[in-house]
């Protein structure tokens, strides 16, 4: 069935701001989405309230509205564009559908002719509602687990009665597991059950008996209008039932799943899929299986629209799934559409993965204080990453270097744990470290039998981690001068960074990187192409890996890349890693624009980024993806092999930024601000200097070390003090103090966490206004795009505060000191490129806070809020491309746009909510407001001071 010619205009809606559970995922497919549709020459109205996202951006759609995502919004919109026929709900997470479904109970839809396409709301209720699904499954003969729907406290007691414990609480219509809870004691069980029970928005939960320990799995699949279903991806969680899928380490292809169970699973995720009524597009099924020999299956939920793990597995096999989706949801079959890596084979068939893929999941738990940091059903990391190798073994050691938290690889860096106690409590009670912690044990000397009846994981896995710890046993028996090459090749084939391998023979990781060179055991690069080279792929996604030489008849040896290096031009954009605290989507945002810009101007692009959400890491987004940790050995050996001009690192956050001195010392162009400048504004006592030069005020400061030369220092500064990390994002580990104690605590407790680093100690400006503005720079040029005025007082960090564009009470001598500072401080720092100060203003004095030269979270929001493409602008600019004089600038704002954070304390029980100078919010949105009148302005400015804590 070709398309539906009756549909002329769709409106997609988003998924808002950031919050554990609904990440950029969403972004991802929403973005996927508009083009896939407007390809078709349909016309897109979108409608986000997120500014930091791609899909906001104007060119994503015919009309864009950055609107709260209410009925009263849709309502404005359909009367605004009378031509909308279409809707399509299954590309904004549970947000989207939700508010698809209370429009519909409204009669919003039926009013304004509108029909949703892609799913229906019968799809939607069946799989939401847990009553329905049980009985859905009963009626075609699906298994699942023994378990009863309950509305009242009452009722609920009677279930557990009847049931016994560990069950499973699990509240309809929520997302990301909230409220969810595994309970295992009769004595928790009125507490959890009242908490689901208040979380679910009809307040019905399911009680499930728990199948702790058994094997978690999940298929995406496709579905078209003429009930054609694809498998696009298996995959496993190698945590067992009782995390969140969301919080497992994933593992695609599935690898422990005997094939009889996976043809069983298949024929009964296709049947669920194909009785969940009118439905054409994307979904998602989860399943538990026993860990006996009978591998019993059971049911556990399906997803009628894309989700999380749909970006994870149209990265992991290189199919597209949202831009296919939307082209089912338009009414075309799968045998009408092109498969869009090779461009000559159809849509209509399953990849094939020559290679392993593994998820981990990135945490914060460090900003929640008091926060469990257990994981269970309820979902708490913030981002993940995914590492792709020809082994699983190599593709896990890929993802551990991509999480940024300091660690090199699974063991060998000195960092492990050492503790038997304390191996066996991580291990018992699932921690957010348990993957490093199970090479901790097994180095320990724990049996494998012993991990695995603690955590239930598949002794397959443990396996593959002891083959990992016998390896680095032998080669700690060598020095860098008597390694045997083969064993170097192994343990680069399964994933050891060098200075892993340093660490085994107490070497330098650049001895074994010259050894690597010697030796000719140099990094390959493959190609991801959905059928295991069966076809031709035109698209240049790449993963790298090892491989051994293989000899030709004439004894020619070669090993076979598959990355070819053209003659172009070439710039190099390095990617903002896995979404964190401090660190999100507005870096992504500001990395794709800049791969478009640089395109633009003539170069070839190339990305380098191991977070799966992102639209960045889209096969089609820069001329050549390499899906790689943002780490340097990977980033060192790319850039070895495709020699660009220079690399850009001012757009991909911390991440990137830390990566410019490494750069600088191998003498690679960094692309805009120079390393010098870029550490000048980051050292704070050099910084400092720079203002004190320029005659420009700041806070009175001293740099300690130790907590004696921070006590010292208490004396002449007075408190309260504000105490910051240098090199630190998201404002980490800044706290006011107003004693010596308090001081003593904190410094100690820091240069624990942090060692090594120099602390600035600042006399906190109590009751200041605080301030910041973002600029455009090229050396010699300054244009300011924006200043955004702090609602909350100086202290909440900028992340945490409501913020006004423009200011809303600043005066004419506070501006102009603002407008003076910024220009002096870019051209000081020799700035080429963006850059964001943060003011703090008290008694008509405007004091410096920071600056960074960089893109900052709040560059996407200005760019919304004007109607102006600023990072392209920056980037060209950071080329050497045009002058900031080149560009007219014509910002068009009415009124006032506020930046208003959103935190997911939700998540959290019992963690102070107080906000301070550590960032806290995991997202924002954007408000528009004509006047200061405005009923919500009025709100957030009469509760400013509630939440300052120290």
């Amino acid at each position: 069935m070709p398309k539906d010619t009756s549909i002329k205009s769709v409106l997609i809606i988003g998924s808002g701001p950031i919050v554990i559970g609904q990440a950029c995922e969403f972004d991802y497919a929403g973005s996927q989405s508009a083009r896939s549709i407007r390809e078709e020459g349909i016309e897109v109205i979108l409608i986000n309230s997120n500014p930091a996202t791609i899909m906001t951006d104007p060119t994503m759609a015919d009309h864009v509205y950055l609107k709260p995502l209410t009925t009263k919004s849709i309502i404005e919109i359909l009367k605004e564009h009378p031509q909308i026929d279409s809707v399509l709900p299954t590309m904004g997470g549970q947000t989207a559908l939700n508010l698809c479904l209370e429009a519909d109970e409204k009669g919003i839809w039926k009013d304004f002719g509108v029909k949703m396409i892609g799913v229906d709301v019968n799809a939607i209720n069946i799989t939401e509602d847990r009553e329905q699904f049980k009985q859905l499954l009963k009626k075609i003969n699906v298994p699942s687990a023994p378990a009863e729907i309950c509305t009242s406290y009452l009722r609920g007691k009677e279930i557990a009665q009847e049931f016994g414990f560990p069950l499973v609480i699990r509240p309809s219509f929520t997302l990301g597991g909230t409220g969810a809870a595994i309970v295992y004691k009769k004595e928790e069980f009125d507490e959890k059950l009242t908490y689901g029970l208040e979380m679910s928005p009809i307040h019905e939960v399911l009680i499930d008996k728990a199948l702790m320990g058994w094997k978690e799995y999940e298929l995406e699949l496709l579905r078209d209008k003429n009930d054609n279903v694809v498998i696009i991806c298996s995959i496993e969680n190698m945590d067992p039932m009782g995390i969140h899928t969301g919080d497992s380490i994933t593992v695609a292809p599935a690898m422990t799943l005997s094939d009889t169970t996976f043809q069983k699973m298949r024929d009964y995720a296709i049947l669920m899929m194909r009785s969940i009524g009118n439905f054409a597009g994307g979904c998602n099924v989860q399943f538990a299986v026993s860990p006996d020999d009978k591998e019993d299956i059971v049911a556990i939920e399906i997803n009628p629209r894309v989700s999380r793990s749909s970006a994870l597995a149209s990265k992991a096999t290189g199919y597209p799934i949202a831009k296919i989706a939307s082209k089912l949801a338009l009414g075309y079959n799968l045998d009408e559409l092109q498969n869009q890596i090779t461009k000559s084979t159809s849509a209509l068939f399953e990849p094939t993965l020559d290679y392993v893929i593994v998820k981990i999941p990135r945490w914060n738990f460090d900003k929640f204080e008091g926060a469990d940091r257990t994981l269970g059903l309820q979902m708490k990391s913030v981002g993940e990453v995914m590492g792709i190798g020809r082994s699983f073994q190599e593709a896990l050691h890929k993802a551990t270097q991509s999480l940024e938290i300091k660690r090199n690889g699974l063991g060998a860096d000195g960092k492990g744990y050492t503790n038997y106690e304390q191996i066996i409590e991580k291990l018992t009670y699932a921690s957010w470290d348990r993957v490093f912690v199970i090479y901790d044990a097994i180095a320990m000397g724990i049996p494998l039998s012993r991990i695995h009846e603690i955590t239930k994981i598949d002794m397959w896995f443990l396996k593959q981690y002891e083959e990992l710890y016998t390896l680095e046993k032998e080669i700690s028996n060598y020095k860098v001068e008597t390694l045997p090459r083969e064993l170097l090749l192994e343990a680069k084939q399964k994933g050891f960074a060098d200075r892993q391998i340093a660490h085994m023979m107490g070497c330098l990781e650049s001895q074994v990187h010259s050894l690597r060179d010697v030796m000719n055991i140099n990094r390959v690069f493959k190609l991801v192409d959905t059928c295991a080279a069966e076809f031709k792929a035109k698209t240049p996604y790449y993963y790298s890996t090892f491989e051994a030489e293989i000899e030709k008849a004439d004894g020619t040896r070669y090993v076979d890349n598959e990355s070819v290096v053209t003659d172009k031009k070439k710039i190099i954009v390095l990617g903002s890693g896995p979404n964190r605290i401090g660190q999100g989507i507005e870096f992504d945002y500001s990395c794709v624009h800049g791969v478009l810009a640089a395109k633009e101007c003539g170069y070839e692009t190339i990305m380098i980024n191991c977070n799966p959400e992102t639209v960045s890491t889209d096969f089609d987004t820069a001329d050549k993806l390499y899906f790689e940790p943002v780490f340097w050995e990977h980033i060192y050996d790319i850039i070895q092999h495709e020699k660009p001009e220079g690399v850009i690192v001012q757009l991909g956050g911390q991440t990137a930024l830390k990566l410019a001195e490494k750069l600088s010392k191998y003498g690679i162009k960094i692309i805009g601000t120079s390393f010098d400048a870029l550490d000048l504004a980051e050292d704070r006592g050099s910084f400092s200097e720079l203002l004190t030069e320029l005659n420009i005020p700041f806070p009175q400061f001293g740099i300690a070390e130790t907590a004696d030369e921070a006590s010292a220092l208490a004396d002449v500064l007075d408190f309260p003090l504000l105490i910051r990390p240098s090199y630190v994002l998201g404002g980490q580990g800044m706290k006011i103090v107003i004693n010596k104690q308090e001081l003593e605590e904190h410094v100690i407790n820091l240069l624990k966490t942090i060692p090594g680093n120099k602390l600035l100690l600042d006399h906190y400006l109590d009751g200041a206004i605080e301030a910041e503005a973002d600029a455009i720079c090229d050396g010699e040029n300054v244009y300011i795009i924006g200043i955004m005025e702090h609602i909350e007082p100086c202290g909440v960090h900028s992340g945490d505060s409501n913020a006004t564009l423009p200011p809303f009470n600043l005066g004419e001598f506070v501006m102009q000191q603002i407008k003076d500072h910024t220009k002096r401080i870019a051209l000081a720092l020799k700035t080429v490129g963006l850059i964001n100060i943060q003011f703090a203003i008290k008694d008509d004095t405007v004091y410096i806070i920071e600056a960074n030269p960089r893109a900052s979270r709040t560059v996407p929001f200005i760019a919304k809020a004007y109607g102006e493409p600023y990072v392209n602008y920056a980037t060209k600019v950071m080329l050497g491309h045009n002058k900031v004089t080149d560009f007219t600038f014509n910002p068009q704002l009415k009124g006032f746009a506020i930046k208003q954070p959103v935190f997911s304390f939700s998540k959290f029980q019992n963690v102070n909510k107080a906000l301070g100078p550590e960032m806290k919010s995991t997202g924002e949105s954007i408000l528009f407001i004509d006047d200061l009148k405005d009923d919500q302005f009025y709100e957030l400015y009469s509760r400013r001071k509630m939440y300052l804590s120290k």
